[in-house]
């Protein structure tokens, strides 16, 4: 690899059915977390690889997408979107869809956009530069299910899922992260509503080059339920330079208030007198009024919030 990728395909059409209290009314990627959304965190842990170019398919409520990046951009990079109608093509037929706007003469990134990550990406740009594959996944040995069955002598993935190999326990976590040389495009059929999975699969039993490279450095999440972005939220305060509360500046919040644990009060939130918050997340333009108590709560946007309220979604 003569230079590293520019360009990453980012998932962004996703259903969010299990967030679907959260997803009413945005696509899961918009999701703030610690009030910046899921997706620009990815964005910015791409640019740190060299990232300058984005291609985001869209389906449910994509208009949030243009609200979120009315120009199209960001930072100093193009974003280009693709939408998915009348249905989510999933991540195989996502990618095809998007084909025209991807390089067709050098590799890119695939990243899924409900997962939080500072996992280093170098060692991914080395092993598919080495190894001549088509694929190459970055995998961990721990922070979720394992369901990679990977060689390490050969860098080869052997099954995933227990589809080839139901007898062998896998060991390894796909992270959602993966770069990809533009030849595997012709391998996913056009206009069909795909996993990716499947295709690798194929792949693995025709001996073609499916390559992985484990990164167990940094800190990887899956942020598909509530719990799981109440509990990001609660590492991060314990990491961060800049420790909770997460405060927009144009919050406004009565003296008398109270935020406890990992708080994210969002834009132009009010939070009145004598309320009191702990391990909550408030989105932009809510009212929490006095004295209410919120405990593990997340507040959508735009919402008036009265009273005691514990592990809700309001």
């Amino acid at each position: 690899m003569e230079q590293p990728p520019t360009t990453a395909f980012v998932l962004g059409a996703g259903l969010g059915t299990r967030l679907r209290s959260l997803t009413a009314q945005r696509p899961k990627p918009l999701i703030p977390v610690c009030n910046e959304p899921l997706i620009t965190r990815a964005f910015g842990h791409l640019y740190g690889i060299g990232v300058r170019r984005f291609i985001v398919n869209s389906h449910w409520q994509a208009h949030a997408y243009r609200d979120a990046f009315p120009g199209a951009s960001w930072r100093d990079c193009d974003i280009t979107f693709s939408h998915e109608t009348p249905e989510v093509l999933e991540t195989g037929g996502g990618l095809k869809h998007a084909e025209k706007f991807l390089p067709d003469n050098s590799p890119f990134w695939v990243y899924n956009g409900d997962i939080l990550s500072d996992l280093p990406l170098q060692p991914a740009l080395e092993a598919h530069s080495q190894s001549g594959n088509d694929v190459t996944l970055v995998l961990r040995s721990r922070d979720g299910p394992l369901h990679v069955n990977f060689d390490e002598s050969t860098r080869r993935i052997r099954d995933i899922g227990r589809k080839l190999l139901p007898h062998e326990d896998p060991r390894f976590l796909f992270t959602g992260i993966y770069i990809v040389n533009p030849g595997f495009l012709a391998r996913i059929p056009a206009k069909t509503k795909i996993s990716v999975v499947p295709i690798f699969l194929e792949m693995i039993r025709m001996g073609a080059g499916v390559g992985g490279v484990v990164i167990d450095e940094g800190t990887w999440w899956d942020l598909g339920s509530r719990e799981q972005i109440l509990a990001v939220h609660s590492a991060l305060a314990k990491g961060l330079q800049k420790p909770a509360p997460w405060i927009s500046p144009d919050a406004q919040i009565h003296h008398s208030a109270k935020l406890l644990g990992a708080c994210a009060v969002g834009p132009r939130v009010r939070i009145g007198a004598g309320a009191v918050l702990e391990d909550s997340i408030i989105w932009e333009d809510s009212v929490i009024k006095g004295p209410s108590r919120l405990t593990r709560c997340i507040v959508t946007s735009g919402r008036t919030v009265d009273g005691n309220h514990t592990d809700a979604d309001l």
